[in-house]
């Protein structure tokens, strides 16, 4: 008998894509040991094998690409618009290459997080897709672009591409999504981490007042200059080793040997921008955040809304990020009340809403 087969699509665009993905596929694996996966991402192997608990084939490819950025909070529009007449201006050969791509690969169900051009492609092979996300490029597409002469038509294929999939499973937090005909709306999507704060502080041979900090913005380069920033005394912050500071304040947690959910968990704080993972991880593992809007980012507004009810965090300037005068912040959100996490269901309802094209189940319509 053949294995069922998933062919999965995960956004490049920062880890926040596989942040949702993987606590899915976790519980799909759970209820189908014997599911075959093949995912397509221009995100490493070594990331996805770190959040994916099982073989799979990796197809080392992208294909969106989201938004063109400066780092991990500008957008460079210009760029961006140039990027996306030149994948619509041979939209349609782009989608007959998708739709025999699939049609060899022959999977049971196609789940894309949160590229269109899977969906435009398995809609035409007549393979059933279901897309996954807290936002949708065409959603972003129009805020950014709308008022241009050339955008209605490639906003039309965006949205004609999500259109055609058989759900849409729209994340809890995220956007409306108004214009999705199939939109579904599950709840947050999160994975749960291992408190190792006694390993963490033997390991960095902490004080017993010192407190950890880590610096995280989600898997697109926000290098900050630390270097000058102010010495204070009872933080330890841990950033991403490639910027390269030597520091006693300053530790890589990528050579801490934690995972980074196990890490999340363990810290004190979290510094980072609004973005999907991180923050329903923080919040579902009752760690603080302490953040900087993105500007002009319209999925931020749900997210911060939906962290401000349920987490504790507190806002910073794009100023005091650079300047590293944080102290008073850190301070206004470690005396604030810890509250009761919430409770990360949107992975089995996922799975649950998957599971019938995979197991032979009567399915949902495609049409």
């Amino acid at each position: 008998m053949r294995r069922p087969r998933l062919f999965v699509d995960v956004s490049a665009h920062g880890f926040g894509h596989l942040s949702q993905v993987a606590p899915v596929l976790a519980a799909l694996l759970e209820r189908l040991p014997a599911l075959h996966l093949t995912i397509r991402s221009g995100l490493p192997s070594a990331n996805l094998q770190a959040r994916i608990p099982a073989d799979f084939t990796h197809l080392s490819e992208r294909s969106d690409f989201g938004y063109v950025m400066h780092d991990a909070v500008n957008i460079d529009l210009p760029e961006t618009a140039l990027a996306y007449r030149r994948q619509h201006a041979e939209w349609e050969a782009r989608v007959d290459r998708e739709a025999r791509f699939l049609a060899d690969l022959r999977p049971e169900l196609v789940l894309s997080d949160v590229a269109y051009l899977p969906l435009a492609g398995a809609k035409r092979a007549g393979i059933p897709s279901v897309a996954m996300c807290s936002l949708n490029w065409a959603d972003l597409f129009a805020h950014f672009f709308a008022g241009e002469s050339w955008a209605p038509a490639i906003h039309r294929q965006m949205l004609a591409a999500y259109n055609g999939a058989a759900r849409f499973l729209r994340l809890t937090p995220g956007m409306p999504m108004p214009d999705l005909r199939r939109r579904q709306s599950i709840g947050p999507v999160a994975a749960l981490g291992n408190d190792c704060r006694r390993r963490l502080h033997e390991q960095l041979r902490l004080s017993p007042h010192e407190r950890l900090v880590l610096i995280a913005f989600g898997g697109v380069g926000k290098e900050l200059p630390i270097a000058n920033w102010p010495c204070r005394s009872g933080v330890r912050w841990l950033i991403p080793q490639d910027w390269q500071v030597e520091n006693p304040s300053f530790t890589s947690f990528e050579t801490l040997g934690l995972p980074f959910t196990d890490l999340l968990c363990s810290v004190d704080a979290v510094l980072t921008k609004p973005g999907y993972g991180t923050f329903t991880e923080a919040t579902c593992n009752g760690t603080p955040v302490l953040y900087v809007r993105r500007p002009d980012w319209p999925e931020q507004d749900p997210l911060i809304a939906w962290l401000e009810r349920h987490g504790r965090c507190e806002e910073i300037s794009p100023d005091d990020l650079v300047s590293g005068c944080l102290h008073e912040a850190l301070t206004a959100l470690w005396r604030q009340p810890a509250r009761p996490a919430p409770r990360p269901g949107g992975a089995q309802e996922a799975a649950a809403v998957l599971l019938p094209w995979l197991a032979g189940a009567p399915r949902l319509p495609t049409a």
